[in-house]
């Protein structure tokens, strides 16, 4: 098989215009003894082809439930999936391997992705062998190349992952990713279980592969830190819903939703002097169940300047001055421009 049989990609053409994910009132309900769970509920997101786009919220927002319903590793109650132009759900039943070609996802804990009993070589030449990719010879130098593009020596290639450490999982991780040459990835916390320099090394090699690549990411993460740092796009998620969106430097700069700037404020400054100047947002309590959502906003039980109005319905996602959206009827009445 020639080499270039290795780098090949089926998936459509989209056009210039086409968004690289384009989700329309998803939803992921779960049926529980105690009542339905709306772990999901309602939520548009566009990804542009070629951004880093970050997801961020609390535990429980509904972050990850919302990346895996995207690549289908999570049924959805309700709502439309398009990625790359095509709808995800007719890709994926129609041509399973193309999809697979083109859309992969990384998952937060690498071990658990892994099979215990093959060595790195054997976990990275899977994907190459299942879509018929290449002779031995040739998924060899593949997957050594994969490994010096995640700066991982070849020396590891007879290991197994439980004596690498947890950077070195993720990068093989990574790197069978990018096995077939995806146009999308989506990361479900890739950093959560990583020590704090591990994290940034991770966080750079991601940048990296996604300029180097033209690759469009997705990052589900909790550290806004990282997610100021590397994204070119942002959506808060709270309880099953957006509560804001928008390009990542101006958002971070002056965050519209009262849950965006609690969440920025939560971030100390690297800069003492700033650090002693800030004001602060302070939540009270914790977020409400999503077996019961609060009427009108949702984010109204825990608002420092929820009004009546915030209560009786619900808010839409509405244009901001950062030239995103959010879901706050109060939005221009909220600023914090110290952060």
């Amino acid at each position: 098989m020639p080499e270039a049989a290795l780098t090949e990609n089926p998936a459509s053409d989209p056009t210039a215009t086409a968004a690289a994910i384009d989700v329309e009132d998803l939803k992921v309900h779960f049926r529980t003894s105690a009542g339905r769970v709306r772990a999901v509920d309602g939520v548009d997101l566009n990804v542009k082809i070629g951004a880093f786009h970050g997801i961020v919220g609390e535990s429980g927002c509904g972050k990850t439930t919302l990346a895996r319903a995207i690549v289908g590793l999570q049924s959805a109650t309700a709502g439309r999936v398009r990625i790359l132009g095509r709808d995800r759900a007719e890709w994926q039943s129609q041509d399973r391997k193309g999809f697979a070609r083109a859309v992969q996802f990384i998952f937060q804990d690498p071990l658990g992705s892994m099979s215990r009993r093959q060595s790195v070589q054997q976990t990275m030449e899977e994907p190459l062998r299942i879509h018929g990719m290449g002779n031995a010879r040739e998924r060899r130098r593949k997957v050594e190349e994969l490994l010096e593009l995640v700066a991982l020596p070849a020396s590891v290639l007879d290991r197994l992952p439980r004596s690498l450490s947890g950077g070195q999982r993720q990068r093989v991780s990574i790197a069978r990713a990018l096995a077939l040459d995806p146009e999308v990835l989506v990361c479900d916390e890739p950093l959560s279980a990583l020590d704090v320099s591990v994290r940034a090394q991770i966080v750079n090699l991601f940048a990296r592969l996604q300029a180097q690549l033209d690759l469009t990411i997705v990052i589900v993460a909790h550290d806004l830190a990282i997610v100021r740092e590397v994204c070119s796009a942002v959506t808060v998620m709270y309880l099953g819903r957006v509560a804001e969106e928008g390009v990542a430097r101006p958002l971070f700069a002056d965050p519209a939703h009262p849950y965006s700037q609690a969440l920025l404020f939560a971030v100390p400054s690297p800069d003492p002097r700033v650090e002693a100047t800030r004001s602060r947002v302070l939540l009270e309590g914790d977020p409400p169940s999503p077996l019961n959502p609060p009427a009108g906003c949702r984010f109204s039980t825990r608002c420092p300047v929820a009004v009546g109005e915030c209560r009786a319905s619900e808010p839409t996602l509405r244009g901001v001055r950062h030239g995103g959206r959010a879901a706050c009827l109060l939005a221009d009445r909220t600023r914090h421009p110290v952060l």
